[in-house]
């Protein structure tokens, strides 16, 4: 049997904690052992974000962390009231001592706050949710924040992004411990995608890339961004915006920091990303998404999202099929 913990506290995402549970107890449906645990500061229940009270089995503060065995997996949960405010004291102690009796542990969300303040990411790699982590590595030097990874594995800690990073996490987690098959049917089962790198994007390029000010600039990002495949030259761009090549591109670094040809890139890719995620073939995304050739598409994808565009398709056409 292996105890998985959960910190909770008052105010805690219940997604954050949710996610993750319901793969640890899935994951028993097929021959894991897994025994889930809650415990708080003091032993009390939680309030959680969406107001319902989460009933804890032990006090985080007490013998064992609550149980009788401590536990094998520490999950320390997300929470609004994390993030801008210091980390109370028994908050803070909780952690490093459910820690200290547990052979890894891991954060979803801004839970790795909670880490940091506790001083368990000292001189580790570690992520949380895409809007926090320029403020987690101004707040905690000595963390190297990974700003766009899904989840983080250094050593026995393991830090992940929003909310639903945590299934990811989670499934990393059984899949380390019973192997893919288990985690395949896990993910299977829960209809979720099986399974994004850890190295992949929080979120797509459209999503980050503001809304460039001039006018000249946002005629050419809209045109892209409305048929990446296009013929979207240097030249092609510029005629668009009604300004000079030299022009545009002293725009786009100015505004977007990036080059006109780096930023047909990144939405061809995105575009190709969308369309393997369609069920479209390496051949038809290339050539839809204006890459022309498997080859070209799979240089840029493997740069860009840390795993070929094959293997993309294959992991998530496997849990949509299967699923």
């Amino acid at each position: 049997m292996h105890d998985v913990t959960f910190l909770v506290f008052h105010g805690v995402k219940l997604l954050d904690v949710s996610g993750p549970a319901e793969v640890f107890t899935e994951a028993n449906r097929h021959g894991a052992g897994y025994r889930v645990r809650y415990v708080s500061p003091g032993g009390t229940p939680v309030t959680t974000s969406v107001r319902a009270v989460l009933p804890v089995d032990g006090d985080a503060l007490g013998p064992a962390g609550g149980g009788p065995d401590g536990a094998g997996t520490v999950v320390v949960a997300g929470g609004d009231r994390l993030v801008g405010a210091p980390i109370e004291a028994e908050l803070r102690e909780s952690a490093r001592r459910l820690a200290a009796a547990a052979g890894r542990v891991a954060s979803v969300c801004t839970g790795a706050f909670v880490l940091a303040a506790a001083g368990l990411l000292d001189g580790r790699r570690a992520t949380t949710h895409w809007h926090h982590t320029d403020l987690l590595a101004r707040a905690h030097p000595r963390v190297d924040v990974q700003p766009d990874a899904i989840y983080v594995a250094d050593g026995a800690v393991y830090t992940s992004a929003g909310v639903s990073a945590g299934i990811d996490l989670a499934l990393a987690l059984v899949e380390a411990d019973h192997g893919p098959e288990v985690a395949r049917a896990v993910a299977r089962a829960l209809v979720v995608y099986m399974q994004r790198p850890g190295g992949q994007s929080q979120f797509s390029a459209p999503l980050r890339a503001p809304v460039p000010r001039q006018p000249a600039l946002r005629a050419a990002v809209d045109a892209v961004a409305a048929d990446p495949a296009a013929e979207h030259s240097l030249a092609a761009l510029a005629a668009v915006a009604n300004v000079s090549p030299r022009h545009l591109g002293r725009l786009f670094a100015a505004e977007l920091r990036t080059s006109p040809a780096r930023f047909v890139e990144q939405q061809r890719l995105e575009a190709a990303k969308s369309l393997l995620d369609a069920g479209h073939t390496v051949t038809e995304a290339a050539r839809l998404s204006g890459f022309g050739s498997p080859e070209t598409l799979r240089r840029g994808f493997t740069r860009r999202f840390g795993i070929a565009p094959s293997r993309y398709r294959q992991n998530f056409a496997t849990a949509r099929r299967q699923g």
